[in-house]
């Protein structure tokens, strides 16, 4: 029974780290003003180059980096597009996806003779508890990889940075009145794209932790949807990251289900299965959307001098 526990937790911590990171990245775009749908675009292509890189160099932290620096450069041209340009963000978010996914599985095939998945990689990132889990047979019960406590320690710093700093006071008015901000002589551009980079960074790091730390490889379902389930956590945690984090919680525990309910012999086929990370979304989207108050200027081009 402990053992069940401890592992119903450790899947749920697992599975929910590439979400917080992405959900993280959509908080604080959005607290800046630009709505970003492009995540899961920016998931995958770091989740490609993660895994890509992990299996050249054989080193996993390598790829994790470099899986941050590609999704950071899909959001520079959504940065581009929203802000520069103005462009719709909505229409801006779905190119990102379309490019993300189609460009991971295009250099794929270039990398890898053909082929829409990835060589394993070498050594994938190392457990937290790392040797102590070869010595003691209860530690490898809640043995959990590194990107769990990465998570959590990113969470609390966006928390501190968002509502103990002054930079994060100026990304949370972008988001309510971008004339404000700069009324007082700040840049709402460069603000606004350090933040969509920042978002693309950290969604990047959410795609490699899939195929660094737990599949090993990039595969054309390693993301599958989730990017869209971390909008849909940044929308359920009322777009605050400690909310946030909770939410992914509550997704990573349905992953959980799966496995847990797949293993052995039931009456619930494994397509039925496979669908309720996404049903659970969908529910929540219907209970919560429109209880929760999205930043007042999100999706809104900023014209210089407008109020």
């Amino acid at each position: 029974m402990l053992n069940s526990i401890l592992f119903a937790i450790t899947i749920t911590l697992m599975y929910s780290a590439p979400l917080v990171f992405a959900a993280l990245g959509g908080v604080i775009s959005e607290k800046s003003g630009v709505t970003n749908i492009g995540i899961e675009g920016m998931m995958s292509i770091g989740a490609f180059v993660g895994a890509s890189v992990g299996y050249y160099t054989g080193n996993a932290w390598s790829g994790l980096i470099c899986a941050g620096l590609s999704g950071g450069v899909l959001a520079l041209l959504h940065a581009i597009a929203s802000v520069t340009f103005q462009a719709d963000q909505t229409v801006s978010g779905i190119a990102i996806n379309l490019i993300g996914s189609g460009l991971s599985m295009f250099l794929s095939r270039l990398f890898f003779n053909g082929a829409t998945t990835t060589l394993p990689v070498p050594q994938k990132l190392p457990k937290i508890f790392g040797f102590l889990g070869e010595k003691y047979d209860f530690i490898n019960c809640i043995n959990l990889d590194i990107t769990v406590l990465l998570s959590l320690l990113a969470v609390m710093f966006t928390w501190f940075v968002m509502y103990k700093t002054k930079w994060g006071l100026r990304i949370r008015a972008l988001g309510e009145h971008p004339a404000a901000v700069d009324s007082v002589g700040v840049s709402v551009y460069r603000a606004r794209y350090i933040c969509v980079i920042l978002s693309g960074i950290l969604a990047g790091i959410g795609g490699a932790s899939v195929t660094l730390a737990i599949i090993s490889q990039f595969t054309p379902t390693a993301i599958s949807g989730q990017g869209f389930i971390a909008l849909a956590a940044v929308i359920f945690g009322k777009w605050k990251p400690m909310g946030a984090y909770c939410a992914c919680l509550f997704f990573g525990f349905a992953q959980a289900l799966v496995i847990m309910l797949g293993g052995g012999n039931n009456a619930i086929p494994t397509d039925i299965l496979a669908m309720l990370p996404y049903v659970m979304t969908i529910i929540v989207l219907m209970l919560f959307v429109g209880r929760s108050s999205a930043p007042k200027a999100a999706g809104k081009p900023y014209k210089k001098g407008s109020r």
